[in-house]
């Protein structure tokens, strides 16, 4: 088992401004202007896809290495798509990814395999329970 991660997040007192500590590392969090944040900052779904296209990237870039496969670089845009259905709003993440180099077709099958199993990815697709409490 791996090391547990963690992210202590406090929202500020300036609007939606929030920072967040993540081992020795800093981010900040905000929302758009039209959302009633001040936009310094890019929004918490906006990091959720961040999340999600570095860590399909860095799994694809994983497996290549160990298969020998020099892929150059990887760009995975992540997005999401939003339709309305006649039960509301459906939200659903558009990946798309590319290499810098040419891949054949059974790369190009067995990368797609492996891109599904990003952890993060896994994490949302699976809908990972989380226990919440008020101290």
């Amino acid at each position: 088992m791996g090391k547990q991660q963690e992210s202590t997040v406090r929202l500020t007192n300036k609007n939606y401004v929030a920072e967040a500590k993540m081992r020795s590392h800093f981010a900040v969090i905000d929302e758009p202007i039209e959302a009633g944040g001040d936009d310094n900052a890019p929004t918490p779904v906006e990091y959720l896809l961040t999340a999600i296209g570095g860590c399909v990237s860095i799994t694809l870039r994983m497996y290549a290495e160990r298969k020998g496969w020099d892929l150059g670089e990887i760009t995975v845009n992540v997005r999401q798509k939003e339709e309305l259905t006649s039960e509301g709003i459906k939200k659903s993440l558009i990946e798309e990814v590319s290499f810098e180099k040419e891949v054949n077709q059974e790369q190009r099958d067995k990368l797609l395999e492996i891109a599904g199993k990003c952890p993060i990815a896994k994490m949302v697709k699976e809908a990972t329970p989380i226990a919440t409490t008020i101290k």
